[in-house]
């Protein structure tokens, strides 16, 4: 009744697939603000971040962003007790960035009230 998803084994194939595209790649860089293009309304023209290694400051120019940071999870005390509490299956460091920079930067998020919490346990 249950899928095992091994994430350790996706991570190094993606990563290696993201080396042989790319021309350059950034690692370890915390996005904390999406930039606005002043020539066209409404579009992102790039993002601002840090190396969380060494302090390093970024400014990304974009044609497109895409955010494809975290969700929110452990925003709830589980209900569960015993062996399956705080068992969930969204990662702990999910903290909500995946809303927070599209907010900032002025979008209108919808639906967002659908919220799951899906306990993984025998």
């Amino acid at each position: 009744w249950q899928i095992m998803i091994h994430g350790e084994s996706y991570k190094p194939i993606v990563a290696e697939a993201a080396r042989k595209a790319a021309s350059e790649i950034y690692n370890r860089i915390m996005v904390t603000h999406l930039l606005m293009d002043e020539a066209k309304l409404n579009r992102v023209a790039g993002a601002v971040g840090f190396n969380v290694r060494t302090g390093d400051f970024y400014v990304f120019r974009a044609k497109a962003v895409i955010v494809a940071a975290g969700g929110a999870s452990h925003i709830f005390k589980p209900r569960a007790v015993g062996e399956g509490m705080g068992r969930t299956w969204y990662a702990p460091w999910s903290s909500a960035s995946a809303y927070a920079l599209p907010i900032l930067a002025g979008a209108k998020m919808t639906q967002m009230e659908n919220r799951i919490v899906l306990t993984r346990f025998k």
